[in-house]
């Protein structure tokens, strides 16, 4: 090779950029929606560009995605969020999970054969909260009328779709438990199978929900015809549901706890969530060096599973409806206990047998949006399992959930089911800020949620990443609480992956990009140069979509 060629080679490679992220980030002046399927981002960046807020973007998006992604979220389920409002500085909370009919007890349980806590069917079903989250988030941050919003998601159902990769997966993976509940197997399958990647999908019935909710608001899906059909198919189950469980239910305007890592503040919802492990995972985490260590590195992994270990093991101990139990909240969040606790982890040995601590007494869509005023959401909704309790409801195919499966059967358990009161909730939205620079971020996937939280923001903050970065980097999750089990991306070296054998650590290695790590979405904001950032998970259909420049308004 000549002499100059040899030359132009080495100052290109000299001046390329060397990274393990794969995306970039989505970067503008305006609105970003990030969500987990592109056809939704593109429904809330057109609500952003008719002068939509970051809430009126976030109603569009979901109510899409009970569309586009139906295994996930819809009516039939719950909503969490976290709202930051850019003239006040100020962040809402909004718990809109359903509570437990009067008759779902168990006495009532037993009485029908039921000895223990189902995990499918009609008697995991509560009361669904999300359309009432819908509501009460657009009077409080809406600005386009509310029947604006669901004009996307009647499009997709009474035209179609075409079904993406990660979609067409999971749905085929659910065709066994669609197939159990007729209605399921009417609206969601076709001559018994999944859809195919690329065919594109009608259901015209959940059009009709949409249209009624659209028209009608909250009352219509509480008071009205959704109402009567979810009791109708209910009855015909053998479920307890009855009218004033849902006539008088309503969501809970609630502040997020929050505790101070390393300079940055970070917000999580309370319980009845799980929310609040990922805050004392990194209030352990703070303990050690974790600054100074490699994300990659089998030491720094290894602090931050122990760390799960011990925050997971309080988490199923203590943490449920704080209006019909005790939650010590304040003192599992409590720096002295944090101190305390971490005395139990040793940098040279796993912990196959976690206990819980004394603290003092006193399946999922994620998406995140800002709109260009700097209003930002950080909002997630679930039907919890893939679809949801696996019964559609009669006449409008939508999905319940299946919430009520968290329940405890165990009387002592703070968790116990009981009637009016809400089960322990996976689903969790974050937010985090340090100075001008305000994250909200959310991870998906049940039990995982909390622990990809902690390891996205100690990506952030201990190891120097940006958000699409942060969201990208090799994770671990654990499914059970005992035991050294954990399931890890397979983007360590050798060395990293054998040093964790050797901790004592039994390692499930997974694919480069696992859903088992659950999909996320990131939006970012400066409040001193007004620029926004977004970024998805690789793990997902989805993708950051900016709100359009004005560049085709006419000049006046």
């Amino acid at each position: 090779m000549p002499t100059f060629l040899l030359l132009i080679v080495f100052c290109l490679s000299l001046n390329a950029q060397e990274r393990w992220q794969a995306r970039s980030m989505v970067i503008t002046t305006r609105g970003i929606a990030a969500t987990s399927q592109s056809l939704a981002s593109q429904a809330a960046a057109k609500i952003l560009e008719r002068g939509g807020s970051a809430v009126d973007a976030a109603i569009a998006a979901n109510a899409v995605l009970s569309v586009v992604e139906p295994m996930m979220c819809g009516m039939g389920g719950d909503l969490f969020a976290i709202h930051y409002d850019a003239k006040t500085a100020t962040l809402s909370g909004l718990n809109a999970s359903g509570w437990s009919g009067r008759g779902q007890t168990l006495e009532a349980y037993k009485a029908k054969g039921l000895y223990g806590i189902p995990s499918s069917g009609i008697h995991t079903v509560t009361v669904p909260g999300a359309v009432d989250g819908w509501w009460q988030l657009h009077k409080k941050f809406g600005k386009l009328p509310w029947a604006d919003l669901f004009q996307p998601a009647i499009y997709y159902a009474r035209n179609g779709f075409p079904v993406t990769e990660i979609i067409q997966e999971e749905w085929a993976g659910g065709v066994s438990k669609l197939n159990i509940d007729d209605n399921a197997r009417k609206y969601w399958l076709i001559d018994g199978r999944a859809p195919k990647l690329g065919e594109l999908f009608k259901v015209p019935a959940l059009a009709d929900a949409l249209e009624i909710v659209a028209k009608g608001g909250r009352d219509a899906y509480y008071k009205g015809p959704i109402a009567a059909a979810i009791l109708k198919t209910s009855k015909r189950l053998g479920g307890t549901l009855q009218p004033a469980d849902f006539a008088e239910f309503t969501s809970e305007w609630i502040a997020p706890i929050s505790v101070d890592y390393r300079g940055w503040k970070v917000y999580e919802m309370p319980p009845n969530g799980q929310g609040i492990a990922a805050l004392m995972m990194l209030n352990l985490m703070e303990q050690f060096g974790l600054p100074q260590m490699d994300q990659r590195s089998a030491e720094a992994m290894h602090i931050k599973i122990e760390a799960q270990k011990l925050a997971y093991r309080d988490l199923y101990t203590y943490v449920a409806d704080p209006k019909q139990a005790h939650v010590p909240t304040a003192g599992m969040l409590s720096k002295s206990y944090a101190k305390a606790r971490a005395a139990a982890i040793s940098t040279e040995r796993a912990n196959c047998d976690p206990k819980p601590g004394e603290p003092e007494k006193g399946h999922t869509i994620y998406l995140s949006v800002v709109d260009k005023d700097g209003n930002t959401v950080s909002w997630i909704q679930s039907i919890s399992d893939f679809f949801g309790s696996g019964v559609a409801v009669d006449d409008y195919a939508f999905h319940l959930h299946d919430r009520g499966g968290n329940f405890s059967a165990d009387p002592a358990h703070p968790n116990v089911l009981a009637a009016r009161k809400r089960p322990f909730h996976t689903i969790i939205p974050g937010f985090m800020e340090k100075g001008t620079t305000k994250i909200a971020f959310g991870i998906m996937r049940g039990g995982n949620q909390a622990q990809a939280h902690a390891q996205f923001v100690s990506n952030i903050v201990d190891h120097n990443m940006n958000i699409q970065a942060a969201l990208e980097a090799p994770r671990f999750t654990r499914r059970t609480v005992d035991g050294c089990s954990v399931m890890m991306e397979n983007r360590l070296d050798p060395a990293a992956q054998e040093k964790l054998k050797s901790l004592g650590h039994y390692v499930d290695w997974r694919s480069e990009y696992s859903a088992q790590m659950g999909g996320g979405q990131a939006v970012q904001l400066d409040t001193a140069t007004k620029i926004h950032y977004g970024a998805s998970s690789p793990r997902k259909d989805g993708a950051a979509i900016p709100e359009a420049d004005p560049y085709f308004q006419k000049k006046p």
